[in-house]
């Protein structure tokens, strides 16, 4: 039976960065993944351009029961902390939008990057390796493997959560805490495109592909943002973001545009356009596929000039305030993370070690810590990584 001093199961972003971190320490180190490669969420992430971390990291920008619990990691390991080691490593990057930090160019220098250091800082990599059991005895832990049993004095679980099976996710993480005991919250996908009934379906397949900026409100959160138009629904930046706070039965409200501005335009139009048809004034504040819809729905297909003041009111209230009714999401097929996980409650917020299980650590998204669309999971994972890491 091989020993080691840490086992991390997972070679994810908070599992790399756990392992570089203990074998700094002069820790022997083991990381254990069943995939083909290491990081394949980093590798897909951010259109295939990573976005790694992002400049405004708050505990607002968290979920989960207790979203302070992510502080004491996020502050002793930063943002900042882990855009020193992408510039270290001579990874160009840039700032998107609202604080979001993308590599200028492939996603996998950031891969790159941790397995660099993984390999000069000494700890192995054993990928399309499977993992069992994990027992804790009077010697450490022993976990079960595809390569035989290993054993080790800590064991840090960084397997992730639900999202995207095709990629190799599993419930693992969640089974090895309740092995021992740990509770769990509630989970579900999150940051994850919104479906919708059939005859709702119906017109929306026909703005597929269509993509407006719009501020999007939905289980008392508010996100302006775009929104995209798919033949299952809605995606874009600012429907994902409402999905992490959305309940089934709930309504979601779509403003398309400012009231001011929809009020002038539609009234301009009214005055000196007054033959041309309703669509085509809308056409001047959003895409004429999602113009020509609105028409229909508003009832409304007398020329402008025949309209009233009070039916263009309408028309502005339905731009501000356009109320839909999903019925669920796509699920972790599309989810870009798993919303709950390991109840924080468990686990001791300076180390990501279990109260109850001297030596088992929990980082990543299999704890119930889940961030903003907009670099803030990776974060989460560098931060809680590097957190275990320092003492395991």
């Amino acid at each position: 039976m091989a020993t080691w001093d840490v086992l991390v199961l997972g070679a994810g972003a908070a599992g790399l960065l756990a392992a570089i971190e203990a074998a700094r320490r002069g820790r022997r180190v083991l990381v254990i993944d069943h995939a083909k490669a290491a990081a394949e969420k980093i590798r897909i992430s951010g259109g295939g351009r990573c976005n790694f971390t992002n400049l405004g990291i708050t505990a607002d920008k968290f979920l989960g029961k207790n979203p302070r619990f992510a502080l004491s990691a996020l502050k002793r390991f930063t943002q900042w902390d882990f855009i020193a080691r992408v510039d270290q490593a001579g990874i160009a990057w840039h700032e998107k939008t609202l604080g979001q930090l993308f590599c200028d160019g492939k996603a996998t220098q950031i891969i790159d990057m941790l397995l660099a250091d993984l390999r000069a800082a000494g700890a192995e990599l054993w990928l399309e390796c499977s993992l069992g059991s994990v027992v804790k005895g009077a010697q450490g832990f022993d976990v079960e493997t595809t390569r035989g049993v290993q054993r080790a004095l800590s064991v840090i679980v960084a397997t992730g959560g639900k999202s995207i099976p095709k990629m190799g996710a599993t419930g693992y993480g969640y089974k090895v805490a309740e092995q021992f005991g740990l509770p769990l919250t509630e989970t579900r996908p999150a940051l994850v495109p919104l479906t919708f009934a059939q005859q709702e379906l119906d017109w929306i397949g026909t703005l597929a592909g269509v993509s407006v900026p719009a501020r999007v409100q939905g289980g008392g959160k508010t996100f302006e943002e775009s929104v995209l138009f798919t033949h299952r629904g809605m995606s874009g930046p600012a429907i994902l973001q409402v999905s992490s706070y959305w309940r089934e039965g709930q309504e979601i409200s779509v403003a398309l545009c400012p009231a001011a501005k929809a009020s002038d335009v539609l009234r301009q139009a009214k005055n000196s356009s007054g033959r041309s048809a309703l669509r085509t004034a809308l056409s001047a504040l959003v895409p004429e596929k999602l113009a020509r819809h609105l028409e229909e729905i508003s009832g409304l297909t007398a020329p402008m000039a025949q309209i009233s003041q009070a039916e263009l009111d309408r028309i502005v209230r339905l731009l501000g305030d356009w109320r839909l009714t999903p019925v669920g999401s796509e699920g972790y097929r599309t989810a870009e993370v798993t919303l709950g996980g390991v109840d924080t409650e468990a686990l001791d917020a300076r180390t990501m070690e279990a109260k109850s299980v001297p030596g088992l650590y929990f980082v990543g998204e299999v704890v119930d810590i889940t961030g903003w669309l907009g670099g803030y999971n990776f974060q989460w994972a560098w931060s809680s990584g590097w957190a275990a890491g320092q003492v395991a």
